[in-house]
């Protein structure tokens, strides 16, 4: 399926000279994915609403400051292509070209919508993340917005004082509350009360209560729940108490599973791959397939490698994260480092990975001892 058939010419867009105020009220009016910037008439890239819960940026700044670059698409690109170009740039929406002219863009959704009957060959718990970043009740609004920036995730699931879930606050929750606290501020209420914000618990601007799936319901249930209800992702829990969380699957898990390929050779897929250096796509693959060797039966299906840039520097080199996910026929299985530079944090990531893997190996061996065991004492 071509690009063609689902992308629209329908599209929110602003100037580079635009003051940021004005952009956040787009957001909360509009709610879109993102906006395309221009700058002289000529496309410059786009903005995102996760840019926005940034404390330190104020409503006089121009639109320029906070524009990221986003891979353009031609119309005729493939949608499993354009599924990876949003996945590896972090995007929601990606602008759409039709030779040097910009005519339009391609949202998650609209792709999500497209494939939708396709989704019911995949259960949930194939391809959700069970590595989940949670606050309590009664974190305050500042340290949320710090765990998202540090992760670079939308949705942290909101437990109460028992562990259970009790709500979730997202990107677009802390930055619609910030728009309509500013309001308030301009007209008078609680004027220079702004820093009183961060101090705020996120129970106040929690959503409550929380949609959930379960790891056995489909792909297909998921993101018609997601879709009906315009959410980014879901809470994933045990079949007989959705008060646990048991992991997150998101609009991003969905696209990325659409790009797994039936290949000779393994499939990997990098998140913010401008922040390599020395590393390739090629030596990844090479090292992660040295790690999957060491486990003979485990066959790596698809593999995700994300970084993500801190701010602490060392000597002009950015502290990294990277986190690699494999998904196998033995199940999913992941390990993450930091370190100054891309190649540091993945070796460090790839060295727990590769502990992961041989701990597996050796459950592994574990239960089939157990089972011969079992077999010799049958015969008796």
């Amino acid at each position: 399926m071509d690009i063609a058939d689902i992308a629209t010419t329908d599209y929110v867009e602003v100037d580079a000279n635009e003051r940021l105020g004005k952009v956040r009220s787009i957001f909360e009016r509009e709610n879109p994915k993102g906006l395309i910037v221009t700058e002289d008439g000529e496309y410059a890239g786009i903005i995102n609403q996760r840019q926005l819960i940034q404390s330190h940026i104020k409503d006089d700044t121009k639109v320029r400051g906070l524009v990221r670059s986003a891979p353009k698409v031609d119309r005729t690109e493939d949608i499993r292509e354009v599924a990876r170009v949003l996945v590896e740039s972090n995007a929601k929406i990606a602008p759409v070209f039709e030779g040097d002219d910009l005519w339009g863009v391609v949202t998650e959704d609209s792709i999500l919508e497209a494939v939708l009957d396709n989704l019911d060959a995949l259960d949930v718990g194939e391809i959700y993340t069970d590595e989940v970043v949670t606050v309590t009740e009664d974190t305050h609004v500042g340290r949320a917005i710090n765990l998202l920036r540090e992760h670079g995730i939308s949705r942290l699931p909101v437990l109460d004082e028992d562990g259970h879930l009790s709500g979730m606050v997202t990107t677009h929750d802390i930055a619609d509350f910030a728009v309509r606290d500013m309001e308030r501020q301009q007209k008078g209420d609680r004027s220079g009360d702004r820093d009183r914000v961060l101090d705020i618990p996120v129970y106040d601007l929690m959503n409550s209560p929380v949609t959930t799936t379960t790891v056995e319901d489909s792909v297909k249930q998921a993101v018609s729940l997601m879709l009906d209800n315009d959410y980014a992702g879901l809470v994933v829990t045990p079949e007989r108490d959705d008060r646990i969380v048991s992991g997150v699957i998101t609009k991003t898990d969905v696209l990325r599973a659409l790009t797994y390929t039936e290949k000779e050779h393994m499939d990997v897929q990098i998140t913010n791959v401008h922040l390599l250096d020395t590393l390739s796509r090629d030596s990844i693959r090479e090292r992660i397939q040295g790690v999957a060797n060491k486990y003979k039966r485990m066959q790596v299906l698809h593999a995700h490698v994300r970084f993500h840039k801190h701010k602490e520097q060392k000597r002009g080199t950015p502290l990294i994260q990277c986190q690699i996910r494999l998904r196998t026929n033995r199940g999913q299985v992941a390990g993450s480092g930091e370190g100054y530079g891309a190649d540091n944090s993945f070796r460090v990531a790839i060295d727990k990975l590769e502990r992961r893997v041989l701990e597996l190996k050796g459950v592994q061996a574990d239960e089939e001892y157990r089972g011969q065991l079992l077999r010799k004492l049958g015969e008796l």
